[in-house]
């Protein structure tokens, strides 16, 4: 007992790495898209948004609604690599998710171009196995404005994910800042739901409005706590001659912008 006294007053118990086997309802990382094809005006939404989500009352009262009432969380941001902004933290109190919102509020330099989202879903992976926690479920929710177009195939890098009993949700970015139109598709959540989400109660919630990027997160946090999936079907969106079905549609977009650019 002194021991264990002593190992809590001096902290080490709060680290994944020591403390191997802490159970909590959900193992959750957030991957952020940041890639070029973000504005600094939506990157800024994107971290207002979700630091206001975490500390709503609905989300906090998700926390609660699980048989241990504690979550485990980290908020990873991606483009053609990734970088953990937010490590793995224990959630347990409003304080706790005020805590991991302010952390949010630092500066980052979104400093890559392409967008991986296979190597996104395989590094958040990674992260979930070697983190410490034994989560009675386990999420990957991955955000993004266009499809992947670097690294593995995306289906490759799902597959492989589901087959650890991870479960993928899916937050696509409709809206049209950024690049313009060129690196866009039209029908991107179907995209995700075709070719990047899966696993057990996975779902996809569209943003085609950054009004409504806030509450989209809040929402999305709280089925991913509560463990379901929403019970409308998603807004049916107009298909263009780029076919979302199409699980490698991004690389063949990045090709042909290459050869605009007149590239080698």
């Amino acid at each position: 007992m002194r021991r264990l006294a002593a190992l809590l007053c001096a902290g080490l118990l709060a680290s994944p790495a020591v403390a191997e086997g802490v159970e909590v309802d959900l193992e959750l990382v957030l991957m952020v898209d940041v890639s070029r094809s973000m504005t600094e005006n939506e990157l800024e939404i994107q971290r207002q948004g979700y630091a206001a989500a975490l500390q709503s009352d609905a989300v906090y009262a998700a926390v609660q609604s699980g048989l241990l009432q504690r979550v485990a969380l980290s908020y990873v941001e991606w483009a053609g690599t990734q970088e953990v902004i937010v490590d793995w933290r224990l959630l347990e109190t409003r304080e706790d998710l005020a805590a991991f919102a302010e952390t949010l509020s630092a500066q980052f330099n979104p400093a890559l171009r392409r967008t991986s989202i296979s190597e996104a879903l395989i590094f958040g992976a990674e992260m979930i196995e070697g983190n410490g926690y034994e989560g009675l479920r386990r999420v990957i929710d991955i955000s993004g404005d266009g499809p992947n177009n670097q690294g593995r195939p995306v289906t490759q890098a799902r597959d492989s994910v589901l087959a650890k009993g991870i479960v993928i949700n899916g937050l696509p970015l409709m809206t049209r800042e950024g690049l313009g139109s060129d690196w866009h598709l039209e029908g991107l959540d179907v995209y995700y739901e075709t070719c990047v989400t899966g696993g057990a109660g996975s779902f996809v919630i569209p943003v085609v409005d950054w009004a409504d990027f806030a509450e989209a997160v809040r929402r999305k946090l709280i089925l991913e706590m509560v463990g379901g999936p929403p019970s409308e079907t998603l807004v049916p969106v107009q298909l263009s001659r780029r076919d979302p079905t199409d699980c490698l549609i991004g690389e063949k977009i990045w090709r042909d912008r290459r050869y605009d650019w007149n590239e080698p």
